[in-house]
């Protein structure tokens, strides 16, 4: 099976205003394309990072970091622009919606980023994909939080992503409406086969991927499959 995200000895180093501090460490692994992969530990031990890293928001001090066999090190950030746009899909534990947008318009951004004709067909068809087809013409502040993350599912998977990055999808919903987003999410993941790599401190949630694993001080302490 293709390998859809491949790290050899990656590293990242920080510069704070004690020095520079070491994020990850000699971090190896690959995932396969279409597998599900959650990423755990205690908070500070590098589990953002290395979502960032591998989005190509943060660049690696060490290391290589290949996702679809695109060498990030190669990529400026024009190119890395353009990588994320058609092959990327980012959710956040925050949301990340424009505020002075709608719902729709937020869904629409990447699709008229890339010159897509049908930005805000397809935006529309996404937002009814997610249960919003009532709420196209509301802001951000007018959604609840549930309904708010189910606009960033839709935005993140508009394009088809080939991967997913999910930095924890439900931690700022309650417990009956995290359920519902996590629902969704494993549902749109299976609809389009993405692949699927997410960060998360709900162990339940973590079972639901096929793999695990376990960051600590910028390592990986273990990786196993679950299911």
């Amino acid at each position: 099976m293709e390998t859809a995200v491949r790290l050899r000895d990656l590293g990242l180093t920080l510069v704070s205003s004690a020095g520079p501090v070491e994020i990850l460490k000699g971090i190896s692994l690959e995932v396969k394309r279409q597998e599900t992969v959650s990423i755990v530990g205690p908070s500070g031990s590098g589990k953002s990072s290395l979502i960032m890293v591998i989005a190509g928001l943060e660049r690696a001090s060490a290391g290589r970091v290949a996702v679809f066999d695109s060498d990030l090190s190669a990529l400026d950030e024009d190119a890395l622009a353009r990588f994320r746009r058609d092959h990327l899909g980012i959710v956040f534990q925050d949301f990340h919606l424009m505020p002075a947008m709608t719902a729709l318009e937020n869904v629409a951004i990447p699709l008229e980023l890339a010159g897509r004709r049908d930005a805000f067909a397809a935006a529309r068809d996404a937002l009814g994909a997610v249960g919003l087809a009532a709420r196209l013409h509301h802001y951000p502040g007018q959604l609840s939080g549930g309904e708010q993350q189910r606009t960033a599912l839709a935005r993140a998977f508009v394009i088809g992503p080939k991967l997913l990055l999910a930095d924890e999808p439900t931690g700022n919903l309650d417990g009956e409406t995290g359920q519902q987003v996590v629902d969704l999410l494993f549902a749109l993941r299976a609809e389009h086969g993405t692949t699927l790599m997410l960060i998360t401190h709900d162990p339940v949630l973590a079972a639901r991927c096929q793999r695990q694993i376990v960051i600590g001080d910028g390592r990986i302490k273990s990786d196993r499959t679950t299911s």
